[in-house]
């Protein structure tokens, strides 16, 4: 099981590591700083290009810059690999699969609603 932590924020899907080292852009995205967010993932997904913690992130990012197409691509892309196991704070297990199929549906309503 990966040793992910995942919360929601703002109706967002937002996953971080355990350890305090923000190499997911939990911190900037939690501060609202999306595009610092994305760069900063971008930088770290060049290194692991298949973490789905990585893309899950990034596509919250997106799709809060305006870039919704990139956001569905990275949700989906997270959907073709293998279902992970994703620590929530709750102490629930959610698969990272789950976790991009709530994605997408928010991403769906938030292009509905404008």
């Amino acid at each position: 099981m990966r040793m992910i932590v995942a919360t929601l924020l703002a109706g967002a899907c937002l996953t971080t590591p355990a350890l305090a080292t923000d190499r997911t852009g939990y911190q900037a995205i939690a501060a609202g700083d999306f595009t610092a967010a994305a760069k900063r993932i971008e930088a770290e997904r060049r290194i692991f290009p298949d973490r789905p913690e990585l893309m899950l992130n990034l596509a919250v990012a997106y799709a809060r810059i305006g870039r919704a197409a990139d956001a569905r691509t990275l949700y989906d892309d997270v959907l073709q690999r293998p279902a992970v196991a994703m620590d929530m704070p709750d102490g629930a297990v959610v698969s990272s699969h789950d976790i991009a199929t709530r994605g997408l549906s928010r991403l769906q309503t938030r292009i509905a609603t404008r």
